[in-house]
């Protein structure tokens, strides 16, 4: 912003103030610059901002979501090496800034197939983000497994990997005519989904404590993760799915308008819908 601009006086101003479920840890030096109330300013997106995540080929990479979290947080210097705990906040607090509180969606009742459209008070979802505690390790034997959230860039890179493998099993035939070639890419696709979710569970490691050294090395826990035994890697791997769901948003109650079935509907935050302006 040029400080010289006449007009520099209204250019958009923060609508709210939020406080990162982290609290500002686990973002590395540079990437975080929070004022010592410990509040990050949210402003409302432009409409380059609104153009950016309406790009697919951004969205796929996941540089729209930066670009619009840079944008509208000025705070986050890189949104790559935000924690995976303080995505949805940022988000629902991105969305409120720029449309409001109020957002409807639409639902379909599972008993009746009654579709209808709900409202909630993205004000109420925002309170209830909470943090996960990091602070215990796993304990096995001598060593102590401490741990910490993936960044954004971890999430991308291997939702994005997930997809292309999801994609090939899809194009795979189900009707019994699959051949040597299509078994082959199938046994690969596993492979590379395991390796995946072993990436995940590493990368979800801080620290591995032994008797005679502190690991933090990426690419010795990563050894680590392929080679530990399978009662240890199970625990690791219900460790971080647990304290995943913890930190997502919850989802939201709701009473069919047409049979009265009581059903919980979880809300995406997929860039192409949730952040559609409010009619």
């Amino acid at each position: 912003m040029n400080p010289l601009n006449p007009l520099s006086q209204y250019f958009r101003q923060p609508s709210i103030y939020i406080k990162l479920p982290s609290q500002g840890k686990y973002y590395p030096p540079g990437a975080l610059e929070l004022p010592e109330n410990g509040e990050a300013a949210v402003l409302p997106m432009t409409a380059i901002d609104e153009i950016t995540y309406r790009t697919p080929d951004a969205l796929f990479s996941g540089q729209a979501v930066i670009d619009v979290i840079q944008s509208c947080i000025p705070a986050i210097k890189n949104a790559w090496d935000i924690p995976s705990i303080d995505i949805d906040t940022i988000l629902v607090a991105i969305r409120i800034a720029s449309y409001g509180h109020e957002m409807n969606f639409n639902t379909t009742c599972p008993a009746c197939a009654n579709s209808d459209e709900y409202g909630i008070d993205l004000r109420t979802v925002l309170g209830q983000i909470k943090a996960p505690d990091y602070s215990h390790p796993i304990k096995q034997g001598d060593i102590e497994i401490y741990f910490k959230p993936m960044t954004y860039k971890n999430l991308s890179d291997n939702n994005k990997i997930q997809f292309d493998e999801q994609r090939l099993f899809q194009s795979i035939p189900t009707d019994g005519t699959a051949d040597a070639t299509h078994l082959s890419a199938m046994s690969e696709a596993l492979k590379k989904m395991t390796k995946i979710t072993v990436t995940a569970l590493s990368q979800s490691i801080l620290t591995i404590k032994t008797p005679t050294a502190i690991v933090t090395e990426p690419e010795y826990i990563s050894e680590f993760m392929e080679n530990c035994d399978g009662t240890l890697f199970n625990r690791i791997q219900n460790y971080v799915v647990e304290h995943k769901s913890q930190a997502e948003m919850k989802p939201v109650k709701i009473k069919c308008a047409g049979c009265s079935n009581e059903y919980e509907q979880k809300i995406t935050l997929d860039m192409t819908s949730f952040f559609e302006r409010a009619s």
